[in-house]
């Protein structure tokens, strides 16, 4: 992630939670208060995302945080494990404590459930994607945390790729249209995805020569129809109605691509703590 952008969504979070002051620690302690000791704990297992926001939150309030990590990006964690140890000043550590465990528990929770729907596809030859789903100011952080999981990136937003869904079609009267007109302006290093419900909206796709089609909320067995009606030069993805439940269905169908709306959208953040060493 681009540390610019993460130093200021950080800055946007913590002004949100503290706002003028924190009145609980500013009652108790002195902004000179002595050192502590807290560690980062895990309460489930899992996998760890987060690194990059673990080493650069605290550097936001005092530079004399020390920050030792016992978690790369990407590593799979116990119910117990010790992600991380901090030292500093305890008025510091606990006015900063409630953003960093939002923002950890939500990475670790999307990295861990990529990986479970990895685990339960079993199917190394589609890949499995994240989606613009994501919490608004978030993107950025829950497309590191699908990575860290074992993941890939869709797109990040409108200005990377074309994707003609349904309602662009529609308004352009029918997916040769659409194409067409992409392809009068796009540039050639712009791919076009087609999305299509039925076997004939994937021939049409096809003879426009998409690079990209997606069958949108296909069952397994449509999908093996529709892979037959696309040639090798021309990548497929599914999305729609798929979940942990189902996604096992999926392996064997011979797409490219499966992209994950509920690995952003409906993720349950893996439960941290930050405990205070006693002493």
């Amino acid at each position: 992630m681009n540390t610019i952008k993460v130093r200021e969504a950080l800055k946007q979070f913590i002004l949100e939670d503290i706002g003028d002051r924190d009145e609980t620690s500013e009652s108790i302690f002195s902004k000179s208060a002595g050192s502590v000791t807290a560690e980062i704990v895990a309460k489930d297992a899992g996998v760890f995302s987060g690194e990059q926001v673990l080493h650069t939150y605290f550097t936001l309030f005092d530079h004399e945080i020390n920050i030792t990590s016992s978690k790369t990006e990407g590593q799979f964690i116990e119910k117990g494990d010790v992600l991380a140890t901090l030292e500093g000043n305890v008025y510091t550590l606990l006015q900063g404590e409630r953003v960093l465990l939002n923002v950890l528990q939500r990475l670790c929770g999307i990295a861990s459930t990529v990986h479970l729907a990895k685990e339960r596809l079993n199917d190394p030859s589609i890949r499995l994607c994240d989606t613009r789903k994501t919490a608004p100011g978030l993107r950025m952080f829950d497309k590191a945390a699908c990575r860290a999981g074992g993941g890939y990136n869709h797109r990040n937003g409108l200005h990377d790729a074309v994707m003609l869904k349904e309602n662009h079609i529609a308004a352009c009267g029918s997916i040769s249209k659409a194409v067409r007109r992409v392809k009068a302006i796009a540039g050639p290093m712009m791919k076009i995805e087609v999305e299509t419900t039925n076997a004939e909206e994937v021939k049409e796709a096809v003879a426009a020569a998409a690079d990209v089609i997606m069958f949108d909320n296909a069952s397994p067995d449509e999908i093996r129809t529709y892979q037959k009606l696309v040639p090798p030069s021309i990548r497929t993805e599914a999305s729609g109605g798929i979940d942990l439940s189902t996604i096992h269905l999926y392996a064997g169908t011979g797409v490219d691509f499966l992209s994950l709306g509920f690995i952003t959208h409906s993720v349950k953040a893996l439960d941290l703590s930050m405990l205070l060493k006693r002493g």
